[in-house]
């Protein structure tokens, strides 16, 4: 894919750290070739994380982020430490920028540590080195280079290269599912909440996995559906629906065909599907004063039918009988702590990056709070929750032992 047809979410994202000064953003803008951040003498000119989607030779679609010193001081510089912190969870590979004149200091070191502890292959990119009596070779855990000169700014790529190999997955939407010559149909209502002339994220990219292995792709409205199926000689081997609407969709749809839907292949694609599984089933063990966390991990207009806001909450109440309070995050915004909450239900993520998916969804199981998905809470309040994991027969055992 190149850059027109690359989503930030399914981007290598990099980030750079380090102390103020030490010259996070001269480095940001030798690295991209580009004046992308603000470079200035004062300390903490770069004030909130800076995002860039770009390609970049010899590492393809990439998203850079440029961040604030995390040695930032007084009530906002905390603020943008935080904030700093928080571009951790989303990055796939971690550049520590340090003053080669000083060296690595302890807080440095700190983000090193952090590194460590969150998986996020990294390297020390010792900034000013030009400023040393003599420019060291490249050393074991980072490179020598200078901002200003250009000197080793392309061996820094080169590593961070490396990384990235790395951090590739062999993780498909649907192609696995599917072999050339398949049909699969596409039940896709018109979203009042996508731009206008556009399908959402989730849609196009099952279409565009679905063609790269030679599948043939049907899309019809949910009205069209039973005209849809009456014009096919052959049964489409996949049908994939919208959550919203599982229920009318199942209804149509003969029980020999399989069915899906666009939340439940991206709780497989960004997630942990067997979790989703296992979490749903917390639905039917929710009590009167019982609060429910519903996430997204985008933000979008909220009309005044939204999903995430209006009917999962409406669902859940007729489906429950039960009291229930709500709590809602979109975008960036996850809470740190989730004691409060009985149970967490999340959207697919498609804008959200593996890691970051994979980081919500660790965090639920280390606070032992049932963690479940759109689309497979909406399959087990409609009662088709088996059928719709059809397709991942291995799945269908975990129904039993919940």
């Amino acid at each position: 894919m190149g850059l027109n047809d690359t989503v930030s979410a399914e981007r290598i994202q990099i980030g750079f750290f380090g102390l103020r000064n030490a010259g996070k953003s001269s480095v940001v803008n030798a690295f991209t070739g580009q004046a992308l951040s603000l470079v200035s003498p004062v300390k903490g000119t770069t004030t909130d994380p800076v995002k860039k989607a770009m390609e970049l030779l010899p590492l393809g679609p990439v998203v850079i982020i440029d961040t604030p010193g995390i040695d930032d001081s007084g009530p906002l510089g905390e603020l943008r430490t935080r904030r700093t912190r928080q571009v951790l969870q989303q990055v796939d590979i971690a550049v520590l920028v340090v003053d080669a004149c000083l060296g690595c200091t302890p807080a440095d070191r700190a983000l090193l540590d952090l590194f460590a502890a969150q998986e996020i292959p990294s390297v020390i990119a010792y900034n000013k080195a030009d400023l040393l009596p003599d420019f060291p070779e490249e050393g074991e855990d980072g490179i020598y280079l200078s901002a200003l000169t250009g000197q080793n700014i392309h061996a820094l790529k080169e590593r961070v290269a490396r990384l990235a190999q790395g951090t590739e997955t062999e993780k498909r939407v649907v192609a696995d599912l599917l072999q050339p010559g398949d049909v699969v149909l596409l039940v896709v209502p018109l979203d009042d909440a996508a731009p206008k002339g556009r399908l959402i994220l989730p849609q196009q990219q099952v279409i565009r996995d679905a063609l790269e292995v030679g599948a043939m792709v049907l899309a019809v409205r949910d009205s069209e559906l039973p005209q849809a199926l009456a014009a096919l000689k052959t049964p489409p081997r996949l049908v994939i629906t919208d959550s919203q609407v599982f229920g009318p969709v199942s209804k149509v749809l003969p029980e020999t065909i399989p069915l899906t839907s666009f939340s439940i292949l991206f709780a497989r694609y960004k997630g942990d599907l067997a979790a989703a599984v296992q979490g749903a089933a917390q639905l039917d063990r929710l009590k009167d004063g019982d609060t429910v966390l519903i996430s997204e991990g985008c933000t979008h207009h909220r009309q005044c039918g939204d999903i995430g806001t209006v009917k999962l909450p409406a669902w859940i109440q007729k489906y429950t009988g039960k009291a229930l309070h709500f709590d809602f995050t979109s975008g960036g915004t996850f809470p740190e702590e989730l004691s409060p909450y009985a149970l967490v239900i999340h959207c697919g993520g498609c804008m959200l990056t593996p890691r970051e998916m994979g980081r919500r969804t660790r965090q639920a199981a280390q606070a032992q709070i049932p963690m479940t998905n759109y689309g497979v809470a909406i399959a087990q309040m409609h009662g088709i929750l088996r059928r719709s994991l059809g397709p991942f027969p291995e799945l269908c055992g975990l129904l039993e032992h919940r």
